[in-house]
This record gives C-alpha cells, sequence and structure tokens, in this order.
C-alpha cells in the first residue's frame, strides 16, 4: 500500500543493520549440515588430484588425522570414496567384495577412533572397474540384475567393517530393496541406507572421476543408460519414490546447486531427508574463479551452500566441508 509517492511497508527497514539480518535470517548453515567426501589411497599411489584444488587422496594414517579434525570442527559425517589401485581392477570389479579391501580398512581405521562422526561409504562399482562403469558389462551394456549381486555383497562387508551410513550410487534398478533385504537377513537392520536416488548423467563429475581413477570408460561411451537424464524432473520423482518404498532412510540428488529446482521439488513432495552434492564440478569452478581473481571463493563457497540447504536440502556433501566449517565456527563464536 501506498501512502503518497511513498510505500508504507519498506522491506529495506530489516536489511539495514548486519544484527538485523541475521535476525530475520530464514536459512541457517551450522557444520552440523557438512558432509566431507574424502578419497583414499594406499601408500603407493599418487596423492594428488588434478582439477581439485586443495584436495588429495589421503593414507589410512592420514585419514585418522583427517578425521580427528573434521570432528573437532563439528563436521557431521565423513564420505569414503577409496582410490584402487590399477592392478586390483577388474571386469567384475570384484575387489569391492574383499573385506580386507581399502575401504573397509579406511572404515576400520576411522572406528578406531572412538569419535562422534558418521562414516558414509559408496556402494559401487567405478573405483573398482577396469572399464569405470558402476556395474558389470554383458554384451555391451551394463547389466542390473548382475550388478546388484555384487553390489549386495559390496554393502554387507561394509556394513560388516562399521559403515553407519551405507550410499548406494550406481543407479541399477531395484538395488535399494535388494540391499535393503541382504541387510536385514544378516542382521544389519539398523545400518542406515543413503540413496543416490538421483544421479543425474552430468558433466560436473569430471574431476571425480579422475580421483577415483575412473575418468576413462571403455565399453560403453558415457553412463546415460543408468544415470537420470538431466532434462527430466519427473522421472527423478519417480526414482525417489521407488527409492523410498525399496527402504532408503535418506536420498542424494547429485549434482547439487545446477539441480536445486529438483532438490526443492523433492523437499515438497517426500517426507524424507534430502541430501545434496556439491560435485567436484561445482566446487572445481568456484575454486578456478577465485584463484583467476574473478570472485570471492569463499563468499561463492558459502552462498552455494546456503542456496542448496535453502532448496531444501537437510545436508550437504562437499569438498569445501573444513575450510566452510572453520568460518562457520567462527561466525558461530
Amino acid at each position: 500500500m501506498f501512502y503518497g509517492k511513498y510505500p508504507a511497508s519498506r522491506l529495506r527497514r530489516l536489511r539495514q543493520s548486519s544484527w538485523m539480518r541475521d535476525l530475520v535470517s530464514e536459512t541457517s548453515l551450522t557444520p552440523k549440515d557438512l558432509i566431507w567426501p574424502i578419497f583414499v589411497r594406499d601408500e603407493f599411489s599418487p596423492a594428488d588430484i588434478q582439477g581439485m584444488p586443495n584436495v588429495k587422496r589421503l593414507t589410512i594414517s592420514e585419514l585418522q588425522e583427517a578425521v580427528q579434525y573434521a570432528a573437532d570442527l563439528g563436521i557431521s559425517s565423513v564420505a569414503l570414496f577409496p582410490y584402487t589401485p590399477l592392478p586390483l581392477r577388474s571386469h567384475d570389479g570384484l575387489e569391492a567384495v574383499n573385506p580386507d579391501n581399502l575401504m573397509c580398512r579406511a572404515i576400520h581405521a576411522i572406528k578406531n577412533l572412538n569419535l562422534d562422526i558418521g562414516v558414509i561409504t559408496d556402494v559401487a562399482l567405478d573405483p573398482y572397474t577396469d572399464h569405470a562403469h558402476d556395474g558389470i558389462i554383458i554384451n555391451g551394456r551394463v547389466h542390473n540384475d548382475a550388478t546388484i549381486e555384487i553390489l549386495k555383497r559390496q554393502a554387507h562387508i561394509q556394513a560388516q567393517a562399521g559403515a553407519d551410513v551405507l550410499a548406494p550410487s550406481d543407479m541399477m534398478d531395484g538395488r535399494i530393496g535388494a540391499i535393503r533385504g541382504h541387510l536385514d537377513e544378516n542382521h544389519f537392520h539398523d545400518k542406515i541406507i543413503m540413496s543416490y536416488a538421483v544421479k543425474f548423467a552430468s558433466s560436473f563429475y569430471g574431476p571425480f572421476r579422475s580421483a577415483v581413477g575412473a575418468e576413462s570408460l571403455h565399453g560403453l561411451s558415457d553412463k546415460k543408460t543408468y544415470q537420470v537424464n538431466f532434462s527430466n524432473s519427473d522421472e527423478a520423482m519417480r526414482e525417489i519414490a521407488q527409492d523410498i518404498e525399496e527402504g532408503a532412510d535418506m536420498i542424494i540428488i547429485k549434482p547439487g546447486l545446477p539441480y536445486s529446482d529438483v532438490i526443492h521439488r523433492a523437499k515438497q513432495k517426500f517426507n524424507i531427508p534430502i541430501i545434496a552434492y556439491q560435485v567436484s564440478g561445482e566446487y572445481s569452478m568456484i575454486k578456478a574463479a577465485a584463484a583467476n581473481g574473478w570472485i570471492d571463493g569463499t563468499k561463492a563457497m558459502l552462498e552455494s551452500l546456503m542456496c542448496l540447504k535453502r532448496a531444501g536440502a537437510s545436508g550437504i556433501f562437499t569438498y569445501a566441508a573444513p575450510e566452510m566449517a572453520e568460518l562457520l565456527s567462527a561466525v558461530m563464536v
């Protein structure tokens, strides 16, 4: 309503000081909202990751130090991704079901620290296959059901090793129900399944694939036969509904910011925690722009994460978790 030439309600009144802006802030972000993805390596594999500034593959001893640091910062959980040495990779990815593999050793090492921090593990075959796909290739295509049989075993050994949350990222149809059933039959009723319900066939994954040594695909040129078409939002809702029906406790939408509309829609439609994944390409773009002096990288990273929370994410995977947790802790004090 206007009285004379000027508005009676001036929205700028609530923006004129920092304390007032903080008071009426609608969205909050704390270290507890952050999940730190960490790449794990053996002592003979390279540490540096091309295209991911300030991110390295860590040995198990380095991993323990990093997780202690994360716990001290108040970060809620870490997510582990292994860099499997080439001699251990195979067409069927059977290193994934070796109970003494790098992933299981890393889980044990973290649990031995007795920290109050969650351990999330990736259930997929791409770090273990010599063709870098998320499943077994039979007759020129990724075979859905044969892949699920191995994923069940992979989830089982990770649960035995002590993982708190199992996160299937493969996008095979029916794998959540199969894994849930297999875990329950083996008395792992309390293990949480955080499903990558919507993993889009995105161009933003490049640095991640390099980080796990899966940058060169063989047998199939891309992953579009099992990852979701980035044009489709309705299909994403069907994927989420199916995974919830099969027993998923939480769902992940990946990538994050380019798909904030999907995150928001899922939050409105489903009564389940929604986790966003700020993927490697998103992270690296911000870092690259900051390195060139085009943006303030810290502010842009914070803004990006806050946008994901505003869209409806309960938590966020981000490679910037430690630096953001330090920043947020300082602000909170």
